[in-house]
């Protein structure tokens, strides 16, 4: 049986040059939270929880920004750091 390769991973996507991407919304995030609660999770409710998805969906959609990787080459996860 042979492998197949991996896909090349779409996340993270390089940030707007202008700062801006009005797909990232708060609309986003909310629906987010709806998906969360309908999968069982608790629901988003207070205003510090929907601050932190807000915060892991830009650190999972967008790179660093002193870091914009070439699309070819995945960021270093832990394991290469040691």
């Amino acid at each position: 049986m042979t492998a197949t390769p991996a896909e090349p991973a779409a996340y993270p996507i390089p940030r707007p040059e202008s700062g801006d991407d009005p797909r990232f919304s708060l609309g986003l995030a909310m629906d987010v939270a709806a998906v969360l609660a309908r999968h069982g999770y608790p629901p988003v409710t207070a205003s510090s929880d929907l601050l932190r998805l807000q915060q892991t969906l830009f650190t999972l959609i967008y790179q660093p920004k002193e870091t914009q990787w070439p699309s070819s080459t995945p960021p270093c996860t832990t394991a290469c750091a040691r």
